[in-house]
């Protein structure tokens, strides 16, 4: 089998192609998100691509080409946003519509997109990302005097991560952590001016390639990632894998969520009350480390990943 891996998010399609069985054939159509990269560019790779499966990361311009140009099986994996905010446009969101009716199998990444995508389509199954583990692996925890240093790892996004809150509730807790942001979001300046304007320090760090991810984790005490949506996200899970609590917002709504530590953590109050008890429960982390392991371990997230490719091609 040979199977074509369109685009990227999060770097998850690098992860499932890089722990795929050896005797799978495997070829990568990347693209950057410069214009003629993301549009003629990424037609002209896909049209040259040759594959027995086809399987897209995000279900935009790139899912919508590969369908117009007649690749088939086509298998579309929702990271998120596609889902959450893209569908809601009211141009873009009809290629989103598109991809969903269009594509023989949709997979999703967190449990909340099967409801969005079941509005269009029921034979919608969720996949949880796999994490890189020769990337994102456990070092200990660096004990140090003073305060604890916590990094906000996250993209600055206030309505799709309510960094904001993060920010508001980080505020309270001035005198006991030191905090670091990403250089990188849509509200990145806003959330800096936040912080100032609530006498909260930011040490701003550069963003850097997903490879190099782990050594801001690997320095850090504690991971701030999103309070919005009831899903962690990427940067949750990896940090985890990286021996580092974290606090987010993972919903009591959703049962795959049941062993996580630390649900609920969607108000300033809760994530004030959390970071204190993620710093001082060692359990916490031992019991998130548990889920990860669990839920994300590449080789077995891959290994459903492969069962839905070949009912795809059975069908």
């Amino acid at each position: 089998m040979k199977v074509v891996m369109i685009n990227d998010c999060a770097s998850v399609g690098e992860t499932f192609l890089k722990y795929m069985p050896i005797n799978i054939e495997k070829q990568h159509v990347k693209r950057s998100r410069g214009f003629w990269s993301k549009t003629l560019g990424v037609t002209y790779r896909i049209l040259r691509a040759y594959g027995d499966l086809y399987h897209v990361n995000y279900l935009l311009q790139d899912c919508y080409i590969a369908a117009h140009l007649g690749k088939k099986p086509l298998v579309g994996y929702s990271v998120g946003s596609d889902l959450r905010v893209v569908l809601k446009h009211r141009i873009l969101g009809r290629i989103v519509k598109y991809n969903l009716k269009t594509c023989d199998k949709i997979i999703v990444s967190t449990p909340d997109l099967i409801g969005i995508a079941h509005t269009l389509r029921k034979d919608v199954e969720y996949l949880p990302p796999p994490v890189d583990k020769e990337l994102f692996h456990p070092k200990p925890i660096l004990h140090h005097t003073g305060k604890k240093k916590v990094l906000i790892a996250s993209n600055a996004n206030w309505k799709g991560k309510g960094t904001d809150i993060a920010i508001k509730a980080l505020s309270q807790l001035e005198d006991e952590i030191d905090v670091s942001i990403i250089a990188h979001g849509s509200d990145f300046n806003k959330t800096v001016e936040l912080a100032f304007s609530l006498g909260l320090d930011l040490k701003v760090l550069p963003k850097v390639p997903h490879e190099r991810m782990n050594e801001y984790y690997w320095n850090a005490d504690l991971i701030i990632d999103q309070f919005i949506g009831g899903c962690p996200g990427m940067t949750a899970i990896e940090a985890i894998a990286c021996n580092r609590p974290v606090v987010t917002y993972a919903s009591s709504a959703f049962s795959e969520y049941e062993e996580f530590q630390l649900r609920d953590i969607n108000s300033e109050d809760k994530i004030v009350e959390a970071v204190r008890e993620a710093y001082e429960d060692d359990k916490i982390l031992k019991k998130q480390l548990e889920y990860v392991n669990m839920n994300h371990k590449a080789d077995a997230v891959v290994s459903k990943l492969m069962r839905v490719y070949e009912s795809v091609i059975e069908n």
